[in-house]
């Protein structure tokens, strides 16, 4: 019985990958009361599957790679309506993704090139770049549904948001980049030993 419940956090992680849909769909009709309801309740189940999985100890590869995907997920459908109603700026849009493309491209050439990549930990300005973003949606959703005007901060946060992913991105590229001269260097020190 407790394999099955093990997969509870993995279950509520899916839940919240398929909440993505009527999130689109309310935020592109312009439903922000609705879409703030839903992006709170994913939120709670955010929170909920990683205190399970930490509490009794369900944690394990698929859920290691869904809870991020799943918060990445929802991050590029909320920016993508966001920026495809003009709420905020292409180039700020750009810069998110491309800073994920950066980061995975890297990470792939690596695992598979250099050598294998056997954890990947969020840095300090990792996390709180997704906080930031994160915290962009919601501002945006309590304002746009008039619960909460807090349009003083739209353009700050944005500019936040835009450095914080900027400055991450290039600290991911700098760790990758000693990673792969750290291996080079020990491969030429196995290689002289050989020798």
């Amino acid at each position: 019985m407790t394999t099955y419940f093990r997969h509870i956090p993995n279950v509520i992680t899916i839940g919240r990958m398929l909440a993505l849909l009527p999130l689109v769909w309310l935020m592109w009709h312009k439903d922000y009361k609705g879409a703030l309801l839903i992006a709170v309740i994913a939120g709670a189940s955010d929170g909920l599957d990683g205190f399970l999985a930490k509490k009794y100890h369900w944690q394990g590869w698929l859920g290691g790679v869904l809870d991020p995907l799943a918060d990445k997920l929802m991050m590029l459908c909320c920016y993508s309506v966001f920026m495809l109603q003009g709420i905020i700026p292409v180039w700020l849009y750009v810069l998110v993704i491309a800073r994920d493309v950066v980061i995975v491209t890297g990470a792939s050439y690596y695992h598979f090139r250099i050598g294998k990549i056997t954890a990947a930990a969020p840095t300090f300005i990792s996390k709180l770049n997704t906080v930031l973003q994160i915290l962009l949606i919601v501002v945006l959703l309590l304002s746009y549904a008039q619960l909460w005007d807090l349009s003083a901060v739209h353009w700050p946060l944005m500019v936040a948001v835009a450095g914080c992913t900027l400055l991450s991105g290039i600290h991911y590229v700098w760790l990758g980049l000693k990673m792969a001269n750290n291996i080079k260097s020990q491969q030429h020190q196995e290689s002289e030993s050989d020798q």
